[in-house]
């Protein structure tokens, strides 16, 4: 990967890496806490490619060289040592950078994660990439609205709201989303977790109908340390419950050095 992922740079202090989620992008899985954390940390955000302006990479992508090149990125832009928030798959891309590059890592933030793909995901995986290649966007956002939205925020809007945030759901899809799904089907880092020295902050989404909150509960197991928050949301955790998940990230850098 000769040219970096296009990013964004915010901010001043302490170094924050973020890796966003499979068929998501840095402003739409972390756009309504990014100002927030601006204001007390240097933030790099990659784009993988296929998302924001990184051109999509038809060949594939590589939980390696996603790794790699997320760190390489936030070097480059004079940020040596970071915490990694991450989000959905972002949080093995995390997992990963803290095994191959340890020295640069000063703590970890895995939301709505996973440390391989359980029965659940694989299924909606395949029903995700199904629809990806029938190129029914619209189908395709009211089924990943079904699966990602938790109950009671979902059963809260009015039907005008639901079909104004499935609107907006299809038109954000990534071109690289084929490419990200498949990313999700080959992660597997239950080997590594046992690995990871830092601090870490494991976030649960408890009401996830797409990564599980065991899934999260099994990442905080296999990591020596691991502090556990359970956040009553869905896979939107940046939507549902903005507030509570940037405290407990605000809460666990303070305590990162």
């Amino acid at each position: 990967m000769a040219e970096h992922f296009a990013h964004i740079v915010r901010g001043s202090g302490p170094g924050i890496l973020l890796a966003h989620g499979g068929g998501g992008s840095i402003a739409g899985n972390f756009g309504s806490i990014l100002d927030d954390l601006a204001g007390t940390h240097t933030v790099v955000g990659p784009d993988y490619p296929g998302s924001g302006a990184t051109p999509r990479n038809p060949e594939g992508l590589d939980l390696d060289d996603v790794a790699d090149e997320l760190v390489r990125t936030a070097v480059d832009a004079g940020v040596e040592r970071f915490t990694v928030l991450a989000y959905s798959v972002g949080t093995a891309v995390a997992v990963r950078i803290a095994t191959r590059h340890p020295e640069r890592v000063a703590g970890l933030v895995l939301t709505a994660g996973f440390a391989y793909p359980d029965n659940r995901i694989r299924l909606a995986v395949q029903i995700w990439r199904a629809l990806l290649d029938g190129g029914d966007r619209r189908l395709l956002a009211r089924f990943l609205t079904l699966v990602g939205t938790g109950e009671r925020h979902l059963n809260a809007l009015t039907p005008d709201a639901v079909e104004a945030s499935v609107a907006g759901l299809a038109d954000f899809i990534p071109a690289g989303s084929p490419e990200h799904v498949d990313l999700v089907t080959s992660v597997d880092t239950r080997a590594e977790l046992p690995r990871i020295s830092v601090p870490t902050l494991v976030v649960a989404t408890t009401e996830d109908g797409l990564a599980g909150p065991n899934l999260s509960r099994e990442l905080a197991t296999g990591i020596p340390g691991a502090e556990l928050v359970e956040i009553a949301a869905g896979h939107g955790v940046a939507v549902e419950a903005r507030d509570e998940w940037l405290a407990a990230i605000r809460s666990f850098l303070a305590r990162v050095v």
